[in-house]
């Protein structure tokens, strides 16, 4: 089945379309294409969904004869994408998937894909010394997706709801069978896979999980868990990974190397890793349960009577008040408010989201009015007090 185009293009474009910077080239992104718009992860049906968000398994892989992405042409870069397109069409992995030429789109729709995880940073263009590629490209199918022309030509990926290690790889590891036999990849019989970062040569793996833990942070036990994790050859990072800041007291827990290991010894590590960290956090809870329950529950329901009635929210403070509520329905000091809410609002509550329900990009205080606005809605309708 040949994927479909989530661009008003009405089609693929194999030509230069929206080079960055080429204003007039730009179309609007379609979300209804999106299979389950590409926030099925969101729906906390996995394992400890309510401290862990989300689980990712990532592969790098580059296709043989082509320079890597940072070093190619634009002609090497959109004859990558139009080669794996064309594979990706007979792919039952990729079966009714969508295509959305990411270089094609203005910034808040690309910063709308971010929101939702489905691509980087670099392959979205928003960091200022690096503008959208030509040929960047992101192709969404129902249980994985894949990044083209990001760091390397080609990032698979599976995400899942809640802590589901198993499933992610099971999802991606389908995709790269798939894809490698039609296309081939770089690949050395010492080192493994190549890639443009020599930290992702060998698996090219990198499994993460979006792990919320308020707990060791209140408890002021979290500085000696994240040096553990990193003694045990893990990383910790921000919301949206790599060069993001801690908010909301969610972390992404990652491997940091794959050269000399196999994907399923990484896999394991981590995932017995992670089920520790699990373990740390609901002891946490429950020490602040016993020393300091009165004061936890009152904090906590402070939190969720702000964004029920707030008429202002920035972004980080709507992180942490969620977190607070979050933390609370895991406590079960609040009943009858779904943690798929609070994942809803946790992303659909940013500026890009907020934007394009306005339909116009908002200044700072506009998206602060908007937010609450939404949170307020939200929660009014799905909270413990509704109606």
């Amino acid at each position: 089945m040949r994927p479909r185009c989530a661009t008003s293009c009405g089609g693929w474009s194999d030509g230069p379309g929206g080079v960055a910077g080429g204003g007039a080239g730009r179309v609007s992104l379609d979300l209804s294409l999106l299979p389950d718009g590409g926030v099925s992860w969101l729906d906390a049906s996995g394992e400890a969904s309510d401290i862990v968000l989300s689980t990712r398994v990532r592969l790098a892989r580059n296709v043989e004869g082509f320079a890597f992405t940072p070093r190619a042409r634009d002609g090497e870069r959109l004859r990558v994408l139009a080669q794996v397109r064309e594979a990706a069409a007979r792919l039952p992995a990729l079966e009714g998937s969508v295509t959305v030429r990411v270089d094609e789109l203005d910034e808040t729709d690309r910063l709308l894909l971010l929101e939702r995880h489905l691509v980087s940073r670099e392959l979205a263009g928003l960091d200022a010394q690096q503008a959208v590629r030509s040929g960047a490209a992101l192709l969404v199918g129902r249980d994985v997706s894949m990044m083209v022309n990001e760091e390397d030509h080609l990032r698979l990926q599976s995400l899942r709801s809640g802590f589901q290690v198993d499933a992610a790889w099971a999802g991606v590891s389908r995709l790269d069978r798939e894809l490698g036999l039609a296309v081939p990849f770089s690949f050395h019989d010492e080192f493994g896979y190549l890639t443009a970062c020599p930290t992702n040569t060998g698996t090219g793996m990198r499994a993460s999980v979006l792990i919320h833990l308020p707990g060791l942070v209140l408890t002021k036990e979290i500085a000696k868990v994240l040096a553990g994790l990193q003694q045990m050859g893990l990383t910790y990072r921000g919301l949206y990974g790599e060069g993001s800041e801690v908010v909301g007291n969610f972390f992404q827990l990652s491997n940091q190397t794959t050269l000399g290991r196999t994907s399923e010894d990484l896999l394991d590590h981590l995932g017995r890793v992670v089920r520790h960290v699990i373990e740390r956090e609901a002891e946490a809870r429950r020490v602040l349960l016993r020393d300091a329950g009165y004061i936890i529950e009152d904090k906590l329901w402070r939190a969720y009577a702000t964004l029920r009635h707030a008429r202002m929210l920035s972004f980080d403070e709507a992180m942490n008040l969620l977190s607070g509520v979050r933390l609370a329905v895991g406590l079960k000091l609040i009943d009858g408010l779904r943690v798929y809410t609070l994942n809803k609002l946790l992303i659909f509550s940013q500026s890009a989201h907020l934007a394009r329900s306005e339909g116009r990009v908002l200044s700072e205080s506009e998206g602060n009015l908007a937010r609450a606005r939404y949170v307020r809605q939200v929660l009014a309708a799905e909270g413990p007090l509704a109606g």
